[in-house]
């Protein structure tokens, strides 16, 4: 059973050799492969486990599945992790501190470790616009499998078209009774694969415009105002729901609390086997900037995991 705030108690062991922040496919993998090796392991996950894999309405591109849910696939991942290790989920990492070992306060009490791996991945990009904060919830969604299903034979408009746009403009397909995807730049932003299926499905793909506004009467979403860039013509079109899909920001700030560097985008440095500057501190995944596919980030986390007991081994633990 998952354990939630307020029950310290019931986590018997609080010091390990590794923690894994995060889990996602990185995380998930590094366990496994970590605890493998021999290192006592432990994840520990601010949200729900599964990351943004659980988000993905359908993946087709991850090795051994010619189609498989997101969600199906998360769910694998995690059950596959917890045959090896315990996670706790839903419990933030509030600071971390190295006192020799290193310390991490969470909203579930404190544990300590000789490592850590950071597989903290990314969080959804806003489009910084007026209306966006206002009308999240309220017909303005960054995940369709939560909330795709609301939005049956209505009116909706993803916002980036991009391979993750457009992987979302196809799931809405089948439930809406309009789609359209709004792309900032001039061309298709997506894999040609998706372009072809996007056509063949009738959803427009607009090009090369720039959206203004979400506009509502405070309860709920009700246009978007727009303008073909290059232009200053401003328009507006009436809508029932926005997806937005228009990039992800690295999740690093815990980990530059204990000197750990990012580079300009915020994406933690790493070399070629997921060691950071910070002795004894690995990333793996999206976090790191590798290239976002579920599968690299199943490969980083178990890389990050063989060199953090590499490391351990040779310090003599």
């Amino acid at each position: 059973m998952d354990l939630i705030i307020g029950e310290e108690e019931k986590i018997e062991k609080r010091d390990f050799d590794l923690i894994i922040i995060g889990a996602g496919a990185a995380g998930l993998s590094a366990a496994i492969y970590a605890t493998r090796s021999g290192l006592s392991t432990i994840i520990i996950d601010g949200s729900s486990p599964g990351g943004l894999t659980a988000e993905a309405p359908l993946v087709e591109n991850y090795l051994g599945y010619t189609a498989i849910r997101g969600t199906e696939l998360a769910n694998n991942m995690v059950e596959h992790a917890r045959n090896y290790t315990k996670i706790i989920d839903n419990c933030k990492v509030l600071s971390i501190k190295k006192e020799g070992n290193f310390t991490l306060t969470t909203e579930k009490g404190k544990f300590t470790a000789k490592s850590i791996i950071f597989a903290t991945g990314t969080k959804h990009k806003h489009l910084g616009v007026k209306g966006e904060n206002e009308y999240y919830g309220k017909g303005l969604s960054y995940c369709v499998t939560c909330d795709g299903y609301l939005f049956k034979n209505k009116k909706v408009l993803v916002i980036g078209g991009g391979n993750s746009g457009a992987i979302a403009a196809i799931y809405l397909k089948n439930l809406a009774k309009e789609v359209k995807i709004f792309e900032f730049m001039p061309k298709f932003m997506c894999e040609d694969a998706y372009v072809k299926q996007i056509q063949s499905m009738g959803i427009e793909y607009r090009k090369n415009v720039q959206v203004m506004e979400i506009k509502g009467d405070g309860k709920s979403l009700k246009s978007v105002t727009f303008k073909e860039r290059g232009t200053d013509s401003i328009q507006e079109e009436e809508f029932d729901g926005v997806f937005i899909y228009v990039g992800l920001m690295p999740q690093s700030e815990i980990a530059k609390t204990i000197g750990v560097k990012t580079n300009d985008k915020g994406f933690i440095e790493i070399d070629r086997n997921g060691r950071t500057n910070v002795d004894f501190v690995y990333a793996a995944g999206d976090v790191a900037g590798s290239f976002a596919q579920i599968i690299v980030a199943a490969s980083d986390g178990a890389i990050a995991a063989n060199s953090a007991y590499q490391d351990l081994s040779k310090k003599g633990n």
